[in-house]
């Protein structure tokens, strides 16, 4: 395992005994709002109302509501929100479809276990698809483009729909990093045909488990996942072909119907810190910080909050040491692990980017002390 990978692993795996400042902090989240949890846990229990069910089909219409769009779609992850986008956009064998290599593995997966080709394009500061660099990629065989909103900021989705509009592609939407937050007041996953959203439970509004959703303003698409989740089972009881068994569970959607309401107060609480964030740590040499929301198009969300540095290492090892948790999201490129068999691919501004940036923590829960404690240490290290 290389060192890298070692930093991620206590993190993705929520263990955060031992540090002052944890990463993430499940706890605190279940010792706010545990009696509510608890109380829709074995109400789903009690009722025996476990598939299929009203728990379900309520997280979808709020969701729906939140978002801005026709319909949301539930699924079990946020991998299999990708992938069955993918399918339902009649995506497949020969197509290619333009993204990033600075993403989690399941947006390239989704393209590939698809039976069609990832074209790899280069991101901006903002650690976003470089919208500029899109139109070269096109070839024949383009079907679909595929932008990540990394870190809580949507990509530029205004250009890349004129794009897509003026080539004939489809648009889905990584969105698992950018619930509630938009571009020119259109939030994620509601410009495109479809977006997709994880809850795992380190996303900004998760779940104890896995479970992901898919929106939607297209009642073709939206039916296709329908029954593509539930074994190619349509809602009239009959069948559409072969599908997945892709559904959320009652008990999922029911401990999601509880949090949701708190979501609007949580990405407030999400972009005071970063704030804060930007005031404490502005003007350090050698130290990036996210960039603003340029004259207000962007309302950013921040499921993290990611800095960048040519002292990475060293720094990321005093934070620890200090006892401050720190995750390298998505630490490498993903055209860099041969296993992929991505190719050769010429990404030196991705390659650069990512292996200079790591994320602080930054969630609802981080007391104004810890965060302080972050901004202290941090300009130590750079003092010396």
């Amino acid at each position: 395992m290389t060192t890298e990978a070692r930093r991620q692993t206590p993190t993705t795996q929520g263990a955060t005994t031992g540090y002052r400042v944890p990463f993430v902090n499940y706890r605190q989240v279940y010792r706010d709002i545990g009696p509510e949890l608890e109380a829709a846990f074995h109400d789903v229990l009690s009722r025996g109302q476990f598939i299929l069910r009203d728990e379900m089909k309520r997280f979808e219409t709020q969701l729906a509501k939140f978002l801005g769009v026709k319909h949301v779609i539930s699924c079990n992850t946020g991998t299999d929100a990708l992938y069955l986008s993918v399918r339902a956009a009649g995506i497949g064998p020969g197509d290619e479809v333009i993204t990033v290599a600075h993403t989690f593995v399941a947006t390239l997966g989704a393209i590939v276990f698809a039976g069609a080709t990832p074209k790899l394009v280069e991101i901006t500061d903002d650690l976003n698809i470089d919208v500029d660099a899109i139109e070269a990629a096109i070839t024949p065989r383009t079907k679909a483009i595929l932008p990540v909103h990394l870190n809580g900021r949507l990509a530029q989705m205004d250009r890349i729909m004129e794009i897509a509009k003026r080539h004939d592609l489809v648009v889905i939407e990584d969105s698992a990093q950018a619930l509630g937050g938009s571009y020119d007041g259109i939030k994620g996953g509601a410009w495109g045909l479809a977006g997709c959203f994880s809850f795992y439970p380190a996303k900004i509004l998760g779940t104890p488990g896995d479970g992901g959703a898919v929106s939607t303003n297209d009642d073709a698409i939206a039916e296709r996942m329908i029954a593509l989740r539930d074994n190619g089972r349509t809602r009239d009881g009959g069948q559409s072909g072969y599908g997945f068994c892709s559904r959320m569970d009652n008990i999922h959607a029911a401990l999601l119907l509880v949090k949701l309401p708190y979501l609007p107060k949580w990405l407030d609480q999400r972009r005071e810190h970063a704030a804060a964030y930007d005031k404490g740590l502005r003007g350090i040499p050698d130290l990036a910080l996210p960039p603003g929301p340029e004259g207000g198009r962007f309302h950013d969300v921040y499921q993290n909050y990611v800095v960048r540095t040519s002292r990475k290492p060293d720094a990321m090892e005093y934070l620890k040491e200090r006892g401050i948790e720190i995750l390298v999201n998505c630490g490498t490129p993903l055209h860099e692990y041969p296993s992929l068999d991505l190719g050769e691919q010429s990404l030196p501004r991705t390659e650069q980017l990512v292996h200079s940036s790591f994320s602080l923590p930054l969630y609802p829960e981080l007391e104004v002390e810890q965060r302080d404690l972050v901004i202290s240490t941090l300009r130590e290290f750079f003092a010396h």
